[in-house]
């Protein structure tokens, strides 16, 4: 894992050991919100280490700024080759779905910050345009800070913010859900599921539902969006029947919002994420590509 030293159990680790480890999740946060990809992100704290381990500690001032630079930078790089591999991705393509601890739904900030429903206004931001909204509206950094990592002047740096405010307020998700309307709306959608009555379904699903679905072309999902409650939930509805027997159905906090993680014979299969608008469930986030469900059995740990 990056970061790690060999050191044994008691001995003192170096000081540049000491600073990566403990920043590192919010390194990796950062790498995450930029890239949508758990896997592209610990490639870029392993990137981030190697640079970070031959530097001079005494020319740092700000050691955490120093370290989010390198990863920014790293995560940029690494941001445009993920784009061109996403154009010829197969079907929609969704952010890895994170297995997340409640400490990061009480953290509303950063819940919103990293829902699948953000992270798909995200993708629409030129890389630049990411990584400043996310240094700036997410992690608070200063205009100087994200100037020296962007490699752009501060008086860059409030116009690129500035654009890309506007661009994710038109597109972000309306307000804030309390907890309990969240709940409820959960257990609806997993009691809707698991008993497979359609108006169940078109009771708890928003007149303008949206279906995404990622099986990446190794498992079935659909192609392209499904909008409209009937025929999301006649989707659903013919889809779960065929699995129900083997199927389970476990609720779950997923970025920080409720999703549902469904196993077929024990196997994890599915992670479904939710987005809930006014009570009803106005977007369905379908995962099934398994080469994104690595991190789904077990915590991940976000900080800002």
């Amino acid at each position: 894992m990056a970061g790690t030293s060999n050191t044994a159990p008691g001995d003192q680790a170096d000081p540049a050991t000491a600073t990566f480890v403990a920043h590192r999740n919010l390194l990796f946060t950062v790498a995450y919100e930029m890239l949508g990809s758990a896997a592209d992100a610990e490639d870029v704290l392993q990137e981030t280490w190697l640079r970070w381990a031959g530097v001079d500690l005494d020319t740092v001032r700000d050691q955490r700024a120093y370290l989010v630079r390198i990863t920014t930078r790293q995560a940029l790089g690494r941001l445009r080759t993920l784009g061109r591999r996403k154009e010829s991705y197969v079907g929609s393509w969704l952010p890895e779905p994170l297995l997340t601890a409640p400490d990061v739904a009480e953290d509303v900030e950063l819940a919103d910050s990293v829902s699948m429903a953000m992270m798909l206004v995200l993708e629409t931001l030129a890389p630049t345009e990411r990584a400043v909204f996310v240094l700036r509206e997410v992690f608070d950094l200063s205009y100087e800070e994200i100037a020296e990592a962007v490699d752009k002047t501060p008086a860059a740096v409030r116009q690129i913010i500035h654009r890309a405010r506007a661009h994710v307020t038109a597109r972000r998700p309306r307000g804030v859900v309390s907890q309990t309307e969240t709940r409820d709306a959960l257990a609806a959608f997993q009691l809707a599921i698991e008993t497979g009555e359609m108006q169940n379904l078109l009771d708890i699903l928003a007149p303008e539902v949206v279906f995404l679905g990622d099986g990446g072309g190794i498992k079935q999902a659909a192609l392209r969006p499904i909008v409209g409650s009937t025929t999301v939930a006649r989707l659903l509805t013919v889809g779960f029947d065929r699995i129900r027997a083997e199927m389970t159905v476990e609720p779950v906090q997923v970025n920080g919002s409720p999703a549902l993680l469904l196993r077929l014979d024990g196997e994890i299969d599915t992670v479904i994420a939710l987005r809930i608008d006014d009570g009803l469930v106005s977007g369905l986030y379908s995962v099934r590509n398994p080469e994104k469900l690595s991190h789904m059995d077990r915590e991940t740990a976000l900080r800002r």
